[in-house]
C-alpha cells in the first residue's frame, strides 16, 4: 500500500512540475525575468512556510534548535540548485516544454538518483541511506537500478528526437510554436541546469535531521520533508532573486510590476500560480519520498518524479504543438521515448514492491 500511495504522490508532484510552465505562457508584455521572479517569490518564499504550518506546525522551533552547520549545508544545496532552476527555466523558453524538459531531466535524474548512494559508499552514512554496493547486493535494488537505466534511455531517445526536429524543421516552423526556439543555446543551459538541479536531492540528504526532529515531535512522517522545504528554497530564492533583480537593471524592465500598459492583475495571477504549482511538485515529492524511505527504497524517488515530469511535460508538448510539422520518423522516435520512461515507472516500482 505504501509503495502504491508513494507511487500516486511521484505522479501528482511530477504532474505538477510537468505543467507549472503552461501559465506563463498567458503573461503579456512582461520580461522573463519579471515573471519569472514573480512566481519565485510565491513558490520560493510564501508557501513553502504556509505549507509547513499546515502540515508541522511547530516548524519554526525544530528549525531554530537545528545544528548550524545541517542548516548552512541544506541551504547551500538550495543555492546551488537554485541556479539549475533558474537554467531549467531558460530550457523551457529555449527548447520548449517537452524537449527542455527531456534533455535537463535527464542529467538531473542520473546525478540526483545515482550521486547519493556513492556518497554514502565513500564517505558512510548515518542513517539507514543505502550505498550503491548495498543497492547491487539485493535482487530490489538491481531491478530498480534496471528502472533507472531504462529511465535514461527514454530521456535519451527523447533529446534524440528533438536533434531530428531541429534538423528537419525550418526556422520559421520551429519559432511557430517556441518563439525564442535556439537549440544550441537551449542545450547549453539544459545541461548546466540538469546537472545542478539534482542538488535538490541533495538537500533532502542534508536536511535529514530536520526531517528526523520534526517527527519526533509527533508529526506524521508523511510530512516531515515540509520543513526542509523552506531551507532548501530560501537558498533557491536567493541565487533566482539576485539574477533576476539584475537582469531587470540590465534589460532595464523593472517597470513591468508596475507599468499600467501591461495586464498587471493577470500577469500577478499567472505568474502566482505557476509559482503555487512548481511548489506543489516538491510538497507532494516529499510525501512520496517518505513512503518510500519507510521501505527502505527512498533513492528511487528522485528517478521517479523525473519520469513522471518528462512524461506529463511531453503530453503538453504534444498537446501545444510543439511537433507540429515533424516527421513520422520523429513523432515515432518521441513517443518511443516516452513510452520507454512510463515502463520505467513500471520496472523501478516493481522493484519497491520486493523491497516492501
Amino acid at each position: 500500500m505504501q509503495v502504491i500511495l508513494g507511487l500516486l504522490y511521484h505522479f501528482i508532484g511530477g504532474a505538477a512540475s510537468g505543467s507549472f510552465y503552461i501559465p506563463y505562457n498567458k503573461v503579456k508584455k512582461w520580461s522573463w525575468e519579471s515573471y519569472w521572479i514573480v512566481g519565485g517569490i510565491f513558490s520560493w518564499l510564501l508557501v513553502p512556510p504556509l505549507g509547513a504550518w499546515l502540515t508541522a506546525p511547530g516548524y519554526l522551533e525544530i528549525l531554530a534548535n537545528a545544528e548550524t552547520s545541517t542548516l548552512f549545508y541544506t541551504y547551500l544545496m538550495g543555492l546551488l540548485w537554485g541556479i539549475g532552476g533558474l537554467t531549467f527555466g531558460l530550457s523551457m523558453r529555449y527548447l520548449g516544454l517537452s524537449l527542455g524538459m527531456a534533455i535537463a531531466l535527464g542529467y538531473c535524474s542520473a546525478f540526483g538518483t545515482l550521486i547519493p548512494p556513492i556518497f554514502y559508499e565513500i564517505f558512510g552514512s548515518q542513517g539507514n541511506e543505502k550505498t550503491i554496493s548495498e543497492i547491487f547486493s539485493t535482487m530490489s535494488g538491481q531491478v530498480t537500478l534496471f528502472g533507472v537505466f531504462l529511465c535514461l534511455v527514454g530521456i535519451a531517445i527523447c533529446g534524440k528526437a528533438g536533434t531530428m526536429k531541429e534538423q528537419e524543421m525550418p526556422a520559421e516552423q520551429k519559432k511557430e510554436s517556441i518563439k525564442e526556439f535556439n537549440f544550441s543555446k537551449g542545450l547549453l543551459v539544459a545541461t548546466f541546469s540538469g546537472i545542478l538541479s539534482a542538488f535538490m536531492a541533495f538537500g533532502y540528504a542534508t536536511g535529514k535531521p530536520i526531517a528526523e526532529a520534526t517527527v519526533e515531535t509527533g508529526i506524521d512522517p508523511l510530512w516531515q520533508n515540509n520543513p526542509v522545504l523552506v531551507v532548501i528554497l530560501l537558498g533557491g530564492l536567493t541565487t533566482n532573486f539576485i539574477w533576476c533583480i539584475y537582469l531587470n537593471f540590465k534589460n532595464k524592465s523593472g517597470s513591468d510590476y508596475t507599468n499600467k500598459q501591461t495586464p498587471l492583475l493577470r500577469n500577478y495571477f499567472f505568474s502566482a500560480l505557476a509559482g503555487i504549482t512548481w511548489y506543489l511538485q516538491f510538497f507532494f515529492y516529499g510525501m512520496g519520498e517518505s513512503l518510500f524511505a519507510q521501505s527502505g527504497v527512498g533513492f528511487t524517488s528522485w528517478t521517479l518524479h523525473m519520469a513522471f515530469i518528462i512524461i506529463i511535460s511531453n503530453l503538453w508538448g504534444i498537446y501545444l504543438k510543439e511537433w507540429k510539422g515533424a516527421s513520422r520518423k520523429t513523432m515515432f522516435a518521441i513517443i518511443l521515448g516516452i513510452s520507454t520512461v512510463i515502463l520505467s515507472t513500471v520496472v523501478v516500482g516493481f522493484g519497491n514492491y520486493l523491497a516492501e
